[in-house]
């Protein structure tokens, strides 16, 4: 899908002189830069994260609410109880809430969505997570009983992630396009290649909680027109903006910012289905060419910190693995002979069009020239990238991208995932690491996991993002932690 830059209708001078007016005029408005355009609307069908980045939260709810602290809280389940063996969970939900088409949100919309994205033609990327419900039960309109095949210690967090949102039956199929939720905002328009508008919903259970009337989105994917459409004040915020801006950013009194812890992985993502990367000691090669802080340098500004597994300093059970493929030249070069690699090694290098992506690669290309390694890069739409790169053929031999679903170390168990990792090992693993509800034995088990992955290279991890967000100083309600990927419009408002 072609994206359009969004240019300066100012220049910044004029811009900075007429701001305070300009903020007034926007006491119940706000507009919002973000990178990426999403594919659709509906994040129970597709897998970017710029779907949730618009709908969650927003248009489209959950039973529990994941804050910016990664606490979870209720949100459409008023309250639940789990069972001591952590399989039941019974949901009281909240009465008096309607979709923005006027029909009742209930127990049976809630057991519609779960069996519909558990079912056998869900696109879902969570899909396990639905198919591993034993039974969903409606008890009355407002109480749900869940029992899980499996314990699941995080399915409570499981329920606020944007491929957990409760639909309408009746307008489910056309959510791509036009989503209806029981959240604060509905879809107003949707520009394509320029922006989305989202309005305050008439059918909003608590109307009066929603300072911020009208939010615009626009899609701005170069890293120069971001900088500007910020010091312009064509943008009141710019969350996860490229970090190139920050020192002119900081330097700027109307201006706030704010740097972001976050879950999320960034990698260059291997594919182990293909020759010679299906040969373990080509993957340690690729990671041992690597010197993660000329990426982060090179694609983060310096906002990131390096790792070596798929996990992330902060979270419960993390592991330093960075040792296991250090950075170290003379060893990839002395892997790739062993393995029987006649150097130069061709190889595709796919970058989809986020900032870190395009500048991230052209440091890992330099570096894995120097062990013989020839990175052709293919440039693609985001569309492209999740077509033919995450889905299809999964036609790439290597690709950068930001995995930042907190809890995601299930896709390694899959053997069809686009990265093609496949250890009955490892999935043995995982499946204690699911039934093992004593905290202390399960994070052992998760250290465990992690130095698997580092041992077998099912990629060569790069970074854990450090995310930087810019707003007008008078903007509030902005999450400074981002353990997911939203907006959550209803939080903001002007002083």
């Amino acid at each position: 899908m072609k994206r359009r830059a969004f240019a300066l209708s100012i220049p910044a001078a004029a811009a900075l002189v007429g701001q305070p007016a300009l903020a007034q005029e926007r006491k119940n408005a706000v507009v919002m830069g973000i990178t990426l355009e999403p594919p659709g609307l509906d994040p129970t069908a597709g897998a970017a994260s710029a779907i949730a980045e618009i709908v969650q939260y927003n248009i489209l709810e959950t039973l529990t609410k994941i804050n910016a602290n990664g606490s979870v809280t209720p949100l459409l389940a008023e309250r639940w109880e789990v069972s001591p063996d952590l399989r039941t969970y019974t949901f009281f939900l909240r009465k008096g809430v309607k979709f923005s088409n006027g029909e009742p949100f209930n127990a049976s919309a809630v057991k519609f969505s779960f069996e519909r994205a558990g079912a056998e033609k869900s696109t879902n990327k969570d899909k396990r997570t639905f198919a591993s419900m034993e039974s969903v039960r409606v008890v009355d309109e407002h109480t749900l009983v869940i029992i899980n095949k499996e314990p699941d210690p995080d399915f409570l967090f499981y329920m606020g992630q944007a491929t957990s949102v409760i639909v309408e039956p009746k307008s489910a199929n056309t959510n791509n396009a036009t989503p209806v939720g029981t959240g604060p905002y509905a879809l107003e328009r949707w520009s394509k290649g320029s922006s989305i508008i989202l309005r305050a919903s008439s059918t909003y259970r608590a109307p009066g909680a929603v300072r911020i009337k009208r939010a615009t989105f626009r899609f701005i994917s170069d890293p120069a027109a971001q900088v500007a459409s910020v010091l312009s004040g064509d943008v009141d915020a710019f969350v996860r903006v490229t970090p190139r801006g920050a020192s002119q950013f900081k330097a700027n009194s109307r201006l706030q910012t704010i740097v972001s812890g976050s879950r999320a992985k960034t990698v260059l993502a291997i594919n182990n289905a293909k020759k010679p990367l299906n040969d373990v000691r080509v993957r340690r090669a690729i990671a041992a060419a690597i010197d993660r802080k000329a990426v982060i340098s090179g694609a983060g500004d310096g906002l990131g910190i390096a790792i070596g597994s798929h996990y992330v300093p902060g979270a419960a059970g993390y592991v330093d693995t960075t040792q296991v493929n250090a950075y170290d030249p003379d060893k990839a070069r002395a892997l790739l002979k062993e393995a029987g690699i006649t150097t130069p090694l061709e190889l595709s290098l796919v970058l989809p069009p986020p900032p870190y992506a395009r500048q991230g690669g052209e440091v890992i290309v330099a570096q894995l020239a120097k062990v013989g390694i020839i990175a052709k890069v293919q440039n693609v739409e985001w569309a492209q990238w999740l077509s033919n790169t995450y889905g299809g053929a999964h036609n790439y031999d290597m690709t950068i991208i930001s995995h930042v679903e907190p809890f995601d170390l299930v896709n390694f168990t899959k053997p069809d995932y686009y990265w093609g990792y496949n250890n009955p090992k490892f999935n043995a693993l995982f499946d204690k690491i699911k039934t093992t509800p004593n905290v202390a034995e399960r994070n052992k088990l998760l250290g465990e996991a992690q130095k698997m992955l580092a041992d077998d290279a099912a990629l060569a991890w790069l970074y854990q993002p450090q995310w930087l967000t810019v707003a007008n100083r008078r903007l509030t309600g902005l999450w400074t932690d981002m353990p997911v990927f939203v907006n959550d419009l209803a939080a903001l408002g002007w002083t």
